[in-house]
């Protein structure tokens, strides 16, 4: 029974630690990216941002096919890669907060209410884990600007 007891505690424990990468390749050429949406643009809010996949397919966070992965927003943060983790931010699963959102079901769009001033954008898939792919498959951060 202690070895059972101590397995789960064991288990309970690993679940709270970050994921680390598992290296889920991604093809070449592979590009996600903003559907009418560009750098620079005026919008107003709230706004409908719909995300673009070439060369992969979308896949639920929890479902691990191969060259599939979800999509994650990052919303007026550093770059992926250039936050406080630095490039580390490669290599564990991506943490979710009110600026790194999930979306872990597969969505395409989302629709976000954003107060007026300048903000950026940035799409970054993540595999089954949250784990951004290697090589990486991020969009370029854009700026726009709520009237």
């Amino acid at each position: 029974m202690n070895a059972l007891i101590a397995a789960a505690a064991a288990l309970f424990l690993f679940s709270l630690s970050p994921l680390h990468a598992g290296e889920t390749p991604s093809p070449a050429g592979a590009k996600v990216y903003f559907i009418g949406l560009s750098d620079g643009d005026t919008i107003s809010s709230p706004v409908t941002i719909r995300f673009g996949l070439s060369g992969m397919g979308v896949a639920p966070a929890g479902v691990d096919k191969e060259n599939t992965g979800h999509h994650h927003l990052l919303v007026d943060r550093a770059p992926m890669g250039e936050g406080p983790d630095g490039a580390e931010e490669f290599d564990y699963a991506m943490p979710a907060d009110e600026h790194l959102i999930h979306f872990g079901g597969g969505q395409t769009e989302t629709v976000l209410d954003l107060p007026p001033g300048d903000h950026t954008l940035q799409l970054v898939l993540g595999d089954h884990n949250h784990i951004p792919h290697d090589p990486p498959v991020m969009s370029p951060v854009i700026t726009v600007t709520v009237e």
